[in-house]
Parts: C-alpha cells; sequence; structure tokens
C-alpha cells in the first residue's frame, strides 16, 4: 500500500462567529433538555433517562465553551492591539 501524501496545502482555518455559534448550541442543549424533562416518567420507563442527562452535560460543556472561546477571542484581540501599537521612543533633549 503506498503511502497518501497531500498533492495541496491545507486551507487556512475559517474564523466566524465563533461565540455566538457555542452559545446557540448550548443554548440548544439546554431546551433540548427542559423540554424532555416532563417526559421524565416515560424515559424511565423505557431505561432512556440517559437522554436527559446527555442533553444536560451538552449545556454543561457548552458552557465551559463559551467560557473557553470569550477569553481565547479576546486574547487575539489583546494580541492584534498589542501588533498594532506603534512603539514610542520618548525624547530627551
Amino acid at each position: 500500500m503506498a503511502k497518501w501524501t497531500p498533492k495541496h496545502e491545507a486551507p487556512e482555518p475559517l474564523e466566524g462567529p465563533v461565540v455566538a455559534t457555542i452559545t446557540g448550541g448550548t443554548i440548544v442543549w439546554f431546551v433540548l433538555f427542559l423540554a424532555q424533562l416532563p417526559f421524565y416518567g416515560w424515559y424511565a420507563d423505557h431505561d432512556r433517562t440517559w437522554w436527559l442527562w446527555t442533553c444536560l452535560a451538552g449545556g454543561g460543556l457548552g458552557l465551559i465553551g463559551v467560557w473557553y472561546v470569550r477569553r481565547r477571542d479576546a486574547a487575539i484581540k489583546r494580541a492584534a492591539a498589542g501588533r498594532a501599537m506603534p512603539t514610542v521612543i520618548p525624547f530627551n533633549e
């Protein structure tokens, strides 16, 4: 079997509204949890309570993700501002 080699370079990663995307996904997980909560008895009878806990875990991990991407975006903006700021050399006569 021949070794696979890429024929072209990988594209640059896409940057988009990461915070909004993660926040939206987190909201969806919590909404799914709340929508299934009234049917807990049915899920318990059919041994499917893991569906609820999966949604709750997704929401909880989403909160960690929101925290992470907000800090990441702030760090990227700080780094960009540091590069854009000109260096001032004091002039003493």
